[in-house]
């Protein structure tokens, strides 16, 4: 509830503040700013942006129940992941076509239970998908990847393996991250949170530890540590104009950021950030910048809680391509932010008027969709 309070304290300021003038690449311009803080030198809180061409906004699926992503199959298809520890399948036009179950044991409480999922990049011949959970291990908990094999006919998938846990195993069921993408080598990525607690946090600036980690799980199977120092990485995708990653990332009270994923950097928590404790109380020496960590591409504070990530790869509405999407929970919207140069220069609020906590967005075929919380399905397509 604070961190709506402070949004909405925040938004009513935003249209008396400062006004920027930027091409977009086709939306208008000279729109108020939702942020107004710097977060490091050089960087401004960009002009609002405002999409111009006409396109329309469908529920096609309504009360799925506390679904963590919306995937698109490579046959066009949506692949949900319940957190209860289940998946969907659901065609072009949100119908159910097929529950997926038997899959390994869920931690099904607080932030935990099955998360996100990603098709082999062969899958059209081999039938291999990866998916990420919390997953009980030696007393604690882990954040796990599995693979398996598809067996849509029989609802189950089936050679099952894990194939990566997020040690060492913890307690306490918040903060596992974690979303997957594949590049272009197969090489699989994956997010992994740090599991919230103070005294277990300080872990995500260990290189022994893969919590707060990017990890990076080669075509060999050995998983490597691609960036660090993270909170709770839930969106992770890869810029379809540069081939980079790209992460967002729930900050504490305040804080949340985007960032360009480089291999090997440190990414400062929690010895830098642009957030409080929940308290209200600094976190450690309250710090923004230290030589050797790396500054978010953008952050917000107030918080808009982002989720799940993706690029838009087309041009159903011109004005999109290659823009990043990002959706918010507490913000409550769907964010659109128009990238040039690894700068953010545009920023628009999407599907406000629906009043729900977006978890995940996905993009195909010149279609974005988004998930909510309350397991609704959004099409957004040129009108």
């Amino acid at each position: 509830m604070q961190r709506l309070l402070l949004l909405a304290g925040m938004l009513l300021c935003g249209h008396g503040a400062l006004r920027a003038n930027y091409q977009n690449g086709g939306g208008k311009d000279s729109l108020p700013p939702v942020e107004t803080k710097p977060a490091f030198a050089g960087q401004t809180r960009v002009g609002g942006a405002k999409t111009v061409t006409p396109y329309k906004v469908e529920k096609i699926a309504s009360g799925l129940g506390n679904p963590f992503a919306i995937v698109v199959m490579p046959d066009g298809r949506l692949m949900v992941t319940l957190k209860s520890g289940t998946m969907e399948i659901h065609d072009k036009n949100g119908g159910l076509v097929k529950k997926i179950t038997d899959l390994p044991e869920v931690i099904y409480a607080g932030q935990g239970g099955l998360l996100d999922v990603v098709f082999d990049p062969n899958f059209t011949s081999n039938r291999l998908m990866y998916w990420s959970y919390s997953e009980k291990y030696e007393g604690g908990a882990v954040t796990a990847v599995a693979k398996g094999k598809l067996n849509e006919a029989a609802g189950k998938v089936e050679n099952v393996s894990v194939i990566f846990r997020a040690t060492p195993a913890t307690k306490g069921n918040l903060q596992f991250g974690s979303r997957l993408v594949f590049d272009k080598k197969g090489e699989l990525y994956v997010s992994v949170g740090e599991k919230f607690a103070p005294e277990i946090r300080v872990q995500a600036q260990s290189l022994s530890s893969y919590l707060g980690k990017v990890i990076k799980i080669k075509t060999d199977g050995k998983p490597e540590i691609v960036s660090y120092g993270h909170r709770n990485p839930e969106g992770l995708d890869i810029n379809p104009a540069t081939g980079e990653l790209w992460e967002s990332e729930f900050g504490p009270h305040g804080g949340d950021e985007i960032n360009l994923i480089r291999q090997g950097r440190n990414y400062g928590w929690p010895v830098i950030t642009y957030g409080l404790e929940y308290s209200n109380d600094k976190v450690g020496d309250g710090i923004q910048q230290k030589a050797g960590m790396e500054q978010p591409v953008y952050y917000w504070d107030p918080v808009v809680s982002p989720s799940g990530i993706c690029f838009y790869n087309g041009t159903g509405i011109p004005e999109w391509k290659n823009n990043l999407f990002v959706a918010c929970l507490s913000g409550q919207h769907v964010d659109r932010l128009i990238i040039r140069n690894d700068r953010v220069v545009g920023e628009e609020r999407l599907l406000a008027d629906k009043k729900q906590r977006f978890r995940d967005v996905a993009y195909a075929n010149n279609i974005l969709y988004a998930i909510t919380d309350d397991g609704d399905i959004y099409r957004i397509v040129r009108q």
